[in-house]
């Protein structure tokens, strides 16, 4: 079981809660330092914004609202403890101007990437699904941030010009 997934078990009352032990593949998933020739490839983790506002299952969601709003974002990352992405408040949750709590107005288990997938890989899926952001994630579920489509498309641009 992932990280998140028992994160979120464990907040919802489930006692048995167990997580895996990082491997060898999980070196570039944590977003650590590559060698050789793909080492220079432009990867999720380089681009994402560190700068997301976060919050818990216990924090008020009017103040969240509020605290999102000055930050200039229109999305909030929720975290369990440690760190772990266990929810995302969207546009939807944060426009709304209702008294119910983080965990009620959150879309649970949001999908995430790790840092080292290459940028290339993730603009096309966020043009194929649409999508205006991605959350990054170490392979033990901790945030790194959140990148955004239309700092990944400039950056992958950029790239691309550079190679003709």
């Amino acid at each position: 079981m992932s990280p998140r997934a028992a994160a979120r078990l464990a907040t919802i009352g489930f006692e048995q809660v167990y997580d895996y032990t990082a491997g060898k593949a999980d070196w570039a998933a944590a977003g650590l330092p590559l060698e050789g020739t793909g080492a220079a490839i432009p990867r999720a983790g380089d681009f994402a914004r560190r700068d997301v506002p976060t919050c818990t299952l216990h924090d008020d969601l009017r103040t969240v609202r509020d605290r999102v709003r000055d930050s200039g974002w229109d999305l909030c990352i929720v975290l369990d403890s440690n760190g772990v992405v266990i929810g995302r408040l969207g546009r939807a949750a944060l426009a709304a101007d209702d008294h119910r709590s983080v965990e009620a107005a959150m879309s649970a288990g949001p999908g995430t990437i790790r840092p080292n997938v290459p940028l290339e890989r993730i603009v096309t899926r966020l043009r194929e699904r649409n999508l205006h952001s991605a959350v990054v994630t170490t392979s033990d579920g901790r945030l790194v941030g959140v990148l955004r489509r239309d700092d990944a498309e400039s950056r992958a641009g950029d790239d691309a010009s550079k190679q003709t």
